[in-house]
């Protein structure tokens, strides 16, 4: 049987649409595969990129304000870069260049002082700029102001003041908490009395006058007054020599040394002048009571000074009492006569000028007369009750 040709045609045409559209749909299907390739592969290597460029390219920085606790010392003249090459070994920031990329976003960081910073491990560059220019943070500074003792006193109200050994106690410490540690003013008393003044750093010109000084009094006067810089977690002896050591430098920088020779005096006297003078005087009147113990020493009078018979008490006042002044001891300058066996306080600056440069004149007494604490000076007992009257109508006492 012959068939239709036309059947045949049809049959073959719809077999070769079939072939045509399967080969299409592969196509379609290695387009796909490979277009899924191509992207995986994009997104591989966009990340091997990444991971390139934040190993070799990006800053390497913690993340955080940190952790635990480190001691950071920043010392004069330290550029910021000085400053991230040091908290780099500290552990501080992971990099150097971490703090001074943060650095370069806060002008502040020009300002930081040196001494000593209490920070954290593992800090992001930014958290360390802040904490740095936190003044929680900083530690181990004390100021010690002209007129301070050794020991705390109290005013008569009761107020109670910090003496130098307390001020010096406070700033060393550091920790937080339970951890929190400092050298007391205990610890520091007992150093200061049973080490060797030369190697607690009393400089040569002193050594004599200390030796012989009550132990727990060796070191009175011989702290300047100014600000210091101790490092928390050092020994007792540790602190008080890098005192000394600064002390030193500051007071012979007053003159005090070459002054007192020129005056035939030893640079100790002069000292124990000087804390007098600074006790009793306001800054216009230290020549002029300088000259007053001088013109007293001169002549063999006794000095009568109330605050010498305050210094032991630990009393901060000009007055005393009746049962007080009769009480026998080297700082009773109203029964002992010549000068107290050491400073009564921390002489500044200028009452050392004054107790080298005395006023000239013919005064022997003295009184605060005026509620501003000027003094009223007299050459005779007479004047100088007169004085005393005036100062008590002015109701100064």
């Amino acid at each position: 049987m012959v068939s239709d040709p036309t059947v045949r045609l049809k049959a073959v045409g719809n077999r070769g649409d079939a072939r045509r559209a399967r080969r299409r749909q592969g196509r379609r299907k290695r387009f796909g595969v490979l277009a899924l390739a191509v992207l995986l592969l994009l997104g591989t290597v966009a990340g091997g990129g990444y991971y390139v460029y934040t190993s070799f390219f990006a800053t390497p920085d913690f993340d955080g304000t940190g952790e635990g606790s480190v001691l950071v010392q920043v010392e004069d003249g330290d550029t910021t870069s000085q400053i991230a090459t040091e908290l780099t070994q500290k552990g501080v920031v992971e990099s150097a260049a971490a703090f001074k990329e943060a650095a370069a976003d806060n002008a502040k960081v020009r300002s930081v002082q040196p001494g000593f910073y209490q920070l954290k491990l593992r800090m992001s560059g930014a958290s360390a700029v802040a904490l740095l220019l936190d003044p929680a943070a900083r530690v181990g500074q004390l100021e010690i102001r002209s007129g301070v003792q050794l020991d705390d006193t109290k005013a008569p109200n009761g107020a109670e003041s910090p003496g130098v050994l307390s001020l010096i106690s406070a700033a060393t410490c550091v920790g937080e908490g339970a951890d929190r540690k400092c050298v007391s003013a205990d610890e520091l008393r007992s150093t200061m009395a049973t080490t060797d003044p030369a190697t607690l750093g009393v400089p040569a010109w002193a050594l004599d006058a200390v030796a012989k000084a009550d132990p727990k009094r060796r070191l009175e006067g011989l702290i300047a007054p100014g600000r210091y810089n101790v490092q928390p977690g050092a020994t007792p002896l540790e602190v008080l020599q890098s005192i000394m050591a600064i002390s030193t430098a500051r007071i012979e920088a007053t003159g005090l040394v070459s002054g007192a020779q020129s005056i035939g005096s030893s640079p100790y006297q002069v000292l124990v002048i000087a804390s007098m003078v600074e006790k009793e005087a306001i800054i216009a009147d230290m020549p002029k009571v300088a000259r007053v113990i001088y013109n007293r020493l001169g002549s063999g009078q006794r000095l009568e000074l109330d605050t010498t018979i305050n210094y032991p008490l630990d009393v901060q006042s000009l007055l005393t009492s009746p049962q007080n002044r009769a009480i026998p001891g080297p700082y009773n300058t109203y029964l002992t006569p010549g000068l107290p066996p050491t400073p009564i306080s921390t002489p500044g600056s200028d009452a050392v000028a004054a107790a080298l440069t005395p006023a000239s004149g013919p005064w022997l007494f003295f009184v605060p007369c005026k509620k501003d604490g000027t003094s009223c000076f007299a050459v005779t007992f007479a004047e100088h009750s007169a004085n005393v009257a005036l100062a008590q109508k002015n109701g100064v006492f």
